[in-house]
């Protein structure tokens, strides 16, 4: 049996905030395995994980994450740096590189420095990025990306840059598809984006 994988996340680290957005399809091979596959994972209230590649390797790690900067607030009395929270994750995926966790990751939020975004490879390589794209989509969601995103945007005028990138990733890449998921990370916290807000984004592009 072939393991749960195929995706297109996208992360960008705005003036005032992160945007991260996936799509909803997980396939097995050629196989469809599930139109709603969760992608985004809130690590507290001001981080987030996307995830992409063997679904079961990224749950363990993202559970990893969740009770470690559970842990940390606990210890310190103030929540886990953005960056410390990736170089958590870099550590255990450069750990397991003799038997590598096929997955990578992109860790987004907004901390006392202000807004991160950085991209992880399967073998623990760690680099911050103001925008990033994962799984077997990316080409064409850098495509839009490169083509639209300006510098110094706010979570607002990012928004629908990132909308239209996924969307035409689960137009090109078969392996990405069925819906998509959006969440904003601001000083206000995380929040997702309703159904009628993605269609209201979708219908203003």
């Amino acid at each position: 049996m072939q393991p749960l994988k195929g995706t297109t996340t996208i992360g960008v680290a705005c003036r005032d905030g992160v945007v991260l957005a996936t799509d909803t399809r997980a396939t097995m091979g050629y196989f469809i395995a599930h139109k709603k596959a969760r992608k985004i994972y809130p690590i507290d209230d001001y981080i987030a994980m996307t995830i992409a590649g063997i679904v079961g390797d990224a749950q363990s790690v993202v559970e990893t994450l969740k009770v470690n900067a559970q842990l940390y607030k606990y210890e310190n009395r103030r929540r886990i740096p953005v960056r410390a929270a990736a170089r958590l994750v870099a550590n255990i995926l450069f750990s397991s590189r003799t038997v590598p966790l096929l997955l990578q990751a992109v860790i987004g939020g907004i901390d006392e420095e202000g807004p991160h975004v950085f991209a992880l490879d399967p073998l623990g390589s760690l680099i911050e990025e103001k925008y990033v794209s994962t799984g077997s989509g990316s080409p064409v969601a850098y495509g839009v990306l490169e083509s639209d995103l300006r510098d110094g945007v706010t979570v607002e005028e990012a928004l629908p840059v990132v909308v239209k990138a996924v969307n035409s990733a689960m137009r090109r890449d078969a392996a990405s598809g069925d819906s998509f998921d959006v969440a904003l990370i601001t000083r206000e916290g995380y929040r997702e984006l309703t159904e009628e807000e993605k269609r209201r984004v979708l219908g203003g592009r």
